[in-house]
């Protein structure tokens, strides 16, 4: 049974920080493998924020290369929009019945799991792997709390990561140089690309 943390996201672009979170996961929490789950447009972003699925994608297969324990998926591009992690799950259970499927996730989305779509029988099957987000405040949600007390939580003390797609978007479009927080042909290819820029 390989154990499998899927780490959904725009990745809009994927950073170091996303990198690095998941090597931690796979170093010291356990799990074999970590799977990017690149999410398709959001109807509620602007586009102009948000890059083509494919293009933020290849970016994430350019990070992960040819690692045997970070993957990129494109499963939500084959789902119905908008996308629920449920069914994305129940998806994957399907067609890899030998793999034992978690969560990924910071603690920010840790704490909004009541609004999400069947958030109790998400927690009841899956655990959930936190890693610790700077300034994350718990809502007084008393649903909230019923799922977190339901749910397996293992809290990772991964390193504090305050990299962000908003601070890397702004950064170039500043003109400054952002390699430092991007994998080296990421970079390359916003280049090349003229990704953000605008």
């Amino acid at each position: 049974m390989i154990k499998v943390g899927l780490y959904f996201g725009s990745f809009n672009p994927i950073h170091v920080g996303h990198i690095a979170i998941a090597g931690y996961m796979t170093e010291f929490e356990g799990l074999d493998q970590v799977w990017f789950v690149v999410s398709p447009q959001n109807p509620l972003k602007k586009k102009e924020t948000l890059l083509d699925d494919y293009q933020r994608l290849y970016m994430v297969q350019l990070a992960t290369g040819v690692s045997d324990k970070l993957k990129a998926s494109d499963i939500e591009f084959r789902l119905p929009v908008p996308s629920y992690t449920i069914d994305t799950l129940a998806y994957l259970g399907e067609k890899f019945p030998d793999h034992k499927f978690c969560l990924v996730m910071g603690e920010d989305n840790l704490y909004t799991l009541h609004k999400w779509k069947n958030g109790m029988d998400l927690v009841k099957k899956y655990p959930v792997y936190v890693y610790p987000r700077p300034g994350t405040q718990k809502p007084a949600s008393p649903l909230l709390a019923q799922i977190l007390n339901a749910a397996e939580i293992h809290h990772s003390k991964a390193p504090l990561m305050e990299i962000s797609g908003t601070f890397i978007r702004k950064g170039i479009k500043e003109g400054k140089d952002m390699s430092y927080f991007l994998p080296q042909k990421v970079w390359k290819y916003i280049e090349e690309m003229h990704f953000y820029e605008k």
